[in-house]
């Protein structure tokens, strides 16, 4: 059983179905103008995907629910002091990209895959966004006390926790996707750190949860960070 503090808050009873760009704003309550911006960004994402595997080939007919929303629900959870924000093994850029692109300024998006690292930068490029891409694998970027962490589908909660050290300090925040099997993760995350979390169910993706964890420390003095 979990502790209490880690159990998901109440399930919404509908969740949006997003088909298109204004569905997508309705629900994540964007302006037009990042919208438009996202269009940019989504049209070369089908671009690129003919030749670099950029996201799971099945989820492009539902882009903008299952990657677009699922990124911008992180707005409403941002603390005030959000910056700088640091994603961890950015991919395609969900979630960072899409943040930056909505306003969220001093993102660093950590990227290993150089061809993957020159989308970002194209898409920041074309959608005139401020970020850092860092094109080196994460436990080689210099460390830097971000405001916010995020991640998604990137590894096991223990092993991005190790990844996410690197980059908290006392006020960090760190916001993580995670798929059904949260609950186990957490337990074993729980072996080797302490931390205080909150799960809030996903809008975009029933089966998912936006892990919110603060207070992030090594339960042993020989805990593995980055």
């Amino acid at each position: 059983m979990p502790p209490k503090s880690a159990k998901a808050a109440a399930v919404p009873k509908k969740r949006p179905r997003i088909a298109a760009p204004s569905d997508f704003q309705a629900a994540a309550g964007v302006s037009r103008e990042t919208v438009a911006r996202l269009e940019v960004y989504a049209a070369e994402l089908v671009r690129w995907q003919a030749t670099i595997n950029l996201v799971g080939e099945n989820t492009l007919a539902s882009l903008w629910q299952r990657h677009m929303l699922d990124s911008t629900q992180l707005l409403r959870l941002l603390p005030d002091a959000s910056t700088p924000l640091v994603d961890l093994g950015s991919g395609a850029g969900f979630p960072g990209l899409v943040l930056a692109i909505a306003g969220v300024a001093d993102v660093h998006l950590i990227e290993a895959d150089g061809r993957k690292a020159a989308f970002l930068t194209e898409v920041a490029r074309l959608t005139e966004t401020e970020i850092t891409v860092h094109n080196q694998r994460i436990e080689h970027v210099s460390p830097l006390v971000a405001g916010v962490v995020t991640a998604r589908a990137l590894a096991p909660l223990p092993e991005l926790l190790a990844h996410a050290a690197r980059f908290s300090g006392p006020f960090t925040t760190c916001l993580f996707h995670k798929g059904r099997d949260w609950r186990r993760e957490l337990t074993l995350a729980r072996e080797a750190w302490t931390m205080d979390t909150r799960c809030e169910p996903s809008i975009a993706d029933p089966e998912s949860v936006i892990m919110r964890v603060e207070n992030l420390r090594p339960a042993r003095p020989d805990a593995r960070v980055g």
